[in-house]
């Protein structure tokens, strides 16, 4: 059974605090945008890291695809504000 947007956001809360996440895709690909003070001072490469540690295996077995876009509140705010 293929996972929806609403489990791959619940996948990363488990791992991650976010103050906003968005997870959008079709079951195989996912576009998730992802706020989290857990990425201050961390490389774009970490915060996937972290976002995929979050994920676990569910990476390999269950998403074919995630494409991340991962800010810190203060990233977010000015991008967004």
């Amino acid at each position: 059974m293929l996972p929806t947007p609403e489990q791959i956001e619940s996948y990363i809360k488990q791992g991650i605090a976010c103050s906003h996440i968005q997870v959008e895709g079709d079951g195989q690909h996912f576009f998730a945008t992802i706020v989290s003070p857990d990425f201050a001072g961390k490389r774009l490469v970490q915060r996937h890291q972290l976002v995929y540690a979050a994920m676990g295996d569910r990476m390999k077995a269950e998403v074919h695809a995630l494409s991340i876009k991962a800010f810190t509140p203060e990233e977010f705010e000015q991008s967004h504000g």
